[in-house]
Parts: structure tokens; sequence; C-alpha cells
């Protein structure tokens, strides 16, 4: 399935890839270079109106992290969640200090959802 992006989202996206967060820099190491069983992501992801910060167009998967970019919004962030599920996308969060502190165990989720989602 081909998702659509909005054009003129094309340099805020990459603006954002040479501007990352820390937590983003971390997870994108253990991501890149179809490292996670073997899946290959995307980062700062433009799809529809919206940039994801994570995105697996085989698994249709979309990997959010929520740091202090995200607070005080989070209508913004279930109306954002709600359009990329109507698109047949799945979502899943993680909070930026999991990522700085326990990376493993993040990866370890990646990896078991993945591993449910894929039977």
């Amino acid at each position: 399935m081909k998702i659509h992006y909005n054009p003129k989202l094309k340099k805020l996206a990459r603006n954002l890839r040479n501007n990352s967060t820390l937590s983003e820099v971390l997870l994108w190491q253990s991501l890149k270079k179809k490292q996670v069983l073997g899946y290959q992501f995307s980062r700062q992801r433009p799809i529809g109106d919206y940039i994801v910060d994570f995105y697996c167009s085989k698994l249709m998967l979309v990997i959010e992290i929520d740091g202090s970019s995200h607070e005080d919004k989070y209508e913004y962030d279930v109306s954002r969640q709600k359009y990329l599920e109507r698109l047949g996308l799945s979502v899943i969060r993680f909070d930026d200090k999991d990522i700085k502190n326990q990376l493993h165990n993040v990866l370890s989720g990646i990896e078991n959802w993945i591993l449910e989602n894929t039977k």
C-alpha cells in the first residue's frame, strides 16, 4: 500500500533528520540498516500532513518518541494517531527517557511487537 504525503513536508522532514534529538539518534542507531529482525525503517517520514519519527512500510508500523515536544499536545497526538490508524498503520510510542535509559527494553518491545504481529 502506497502512503501519500504532503510534499511541502519534505524540507521540514530533512531538517528534522539533520537536527535529531538524542533519543532519536540513539534509537536510529539501532533501527537503521535492517538491524531489528531484518526490517527496514526510515526516520522523520512524512505521512499525510504529519511527520512520524520512524516508519517501516513492510510492517505498516510507526514508532513515535514522546519527549518534551509532546508536552501539552495530548489532543493533537490522539488526533494524529487516529489519522494514522485510519490509514491502516499501527503506532507504538516510547518515552524519551526510556530510550535514553533503557534502550535494550525499548528494542525488545519493538521486536516483541513485530513477532506478535507478523505471524
